[in-house]
């Protein structure tokens, strides 16, 4: 009698994890950097503070602009004057959309949802940054157009000739002074995440600041010719006057170094390891 025996083969199968194991997942894209900015974009936005913020900005605009068409003498009606008179109210409230852009994450306490989609907080940052720089941009362009529409109608509705001399160098030189304000401001709010004390620490370096300089200059000579090499803000008012000559160049890459990279960067080293409440 013959006996049949057949051999099955090994059947070949996925072994699962076992108990508190974990499986093979592939890891979840990160999120797009263009999409990053859009939201941080948008988030401007969101709420009434920030609305009516960057909304404030064009309503100052047009009413710097109407003051000069009411109140200013026929020789002060040029493009420079209206540009002077829109850029200055500028200077305030610019800086004021990039510390609240970055001090909201703590004020709000929206930073462990933020920092937990993009862990990367350089990333967010970087965002922040960009979406403060094409806002400062965009609302100084906007300014601009508000002012060289009042250097053209106010003269026309006092019968005289309208002036334009605001050159391209001097717009550009005002575009970039607002765009190192926004700088400071979002340094600030790098530094302290707090919006009260970058709030309150930028008016100080706008206002008290330049103001004890410029008393310092006028009593004591020695500090009369180092000024231009410590006093960032009066080499910002400088350039709403006219472009920085090469040595007045000089004298902004060296007080901005010393009063915006340095401290922005120490800032930032200090966020990417601050903790997350």
């Amino acid at each position: 009698m013959t006996t049949l025996t057949t051999s099955s083969s090994p059947t070949t199968s996925t072994p699962r994890p076992l108990p508190g194991e974990r499986g093979s997942r592939p890891a979840p894209a990160p999120i797009p950097f263009g999409r990053v900015v859009m939201v941080e974009l948008r988030k401007c936005f969101d709420t009434r503070a920030g609305f009516w913020l960057l909304a404030s900005i064009g309503i100052v605009a047009v009413l710097a602009t109407a003051s000069v068409m009411l109140w200013a003498p026929d020789e002060a009606l040029t493009y420079n004057t209206f540009g002077a008179a829109v850029g200055t109210p500028m200077a305030i409230l610019l800086p004021m959309v990039a510390i609240l852009s970055v001090t909201s994450e703590w004020s709000q306490r929206t930073g462990l949802t933020t920092f937990t989609l993009v862990p990367r907080r350089g990333r967010t940052i970087a965002a922040k940054a960009l979406v403060a720089l094409l806002i400062g941009v965009v609302s100084i362009l906007v300014a601009l157009a508000v002012a060289a529409l009042g250097a053209l109608v106010g003269p026309m509705l006092r019968g005289i000739d309208p002036t334009f001399d605001l050159s391209l160098d001097q717009a550009a030189s005002l575009v970039l002074s607002q765009v190192l304000g926004m700088g400071v401001g979002l340094m600030l709010g790098v530094l302290l995440r707090s919006s009260a004390a970058a709030i309150v620490a930028y008016f100080i370096y706008w206002g008290l600041v330049p103001t004890l300089s410029g008393l310092l200059a006028s009593m004591q000579e020695w500090y009369r010719d180092v000024m231009p090499w410590v006093d960032f803000s009066y080499n910002q008012t400088l350039m709403y006057e006219r472009v920085p000559t090469g040595i007045e160049w000089a004298h902004l890459g060296v007080t901005g170094l010393a009063w915006l990279v340095i401290p922005f960067t120490l800032g930032l080293w200090m966020l990417l390891r601050a903790e997350i409440k």
